[in-house]
């Protein structure tokens, strides 16, 4: 079946929730891959996805070096799974958060889940364009010909 505009959605918006180094990695790259096809996206992290989203440490590494990964994805955190996939020829974390803010994926950040994790939106990374929001702004972002996927 041909892929085209009438064959797919006309937007990807993604609930980011899953504090997994693993699913955080894979929405990212979603959102990466449906901007570069002109497909407009939406990352809405919310929960324990929220920690992908802060600064560098004192040292330097990134905060989402310290996620864990899924059940069945293997023992470690998310920085050793991330040398694990760059050596597969396989984009890293930074790589693809970059490519996602440069191809105009938009990253919202639920204000509930900030708050439920006792976090700030001012602690947050400032090299990415995050915007603090609700659920109401990230529905209202959602198009009809679009899709929603929770991860």
């Amino acid at each position: 079946m041909p892929t085209d505009s009438t064959t797919r959605p006309g937007k990807l918006s993604l609930v980011v929730y899953s504090g997994d180094f693993d699913k955080v990695h894979y929405a990212l790259a979603m959102a990466a891959a449906a901007a570069a096809i002109g497909m407009p996206a939406t990352l809405f992290f919310t929960m324990g996805a929220c920690r992908a989203l802060l600064p560098p440490g004192p040292t330097g590494e990134p905060a989402w070096q310290d996620m864990p990964v899924s059940e069945g994805e293997g023992e470690g955190e998310g920085g050793a799974r991330d040398g694990a996939y760059r050596e597969r020829g396989v984009a890293g974390f930074e790589e693809l958060l970059e490519s996602c803010a440069e191809l105009g994926v938009r990253f919202i950040v639920c204000e509930m889940g900030l708050r439920a994790m006792d976090m700030e939106r001012q602690g947050l990374r400032g090299d990415v364009p995050i915007e603090a929001a609700g659920i109401v702004t990230f529905l209202n972002d959602a198009s009809a010909d679009g899709s929603v996927v929770f991860v």
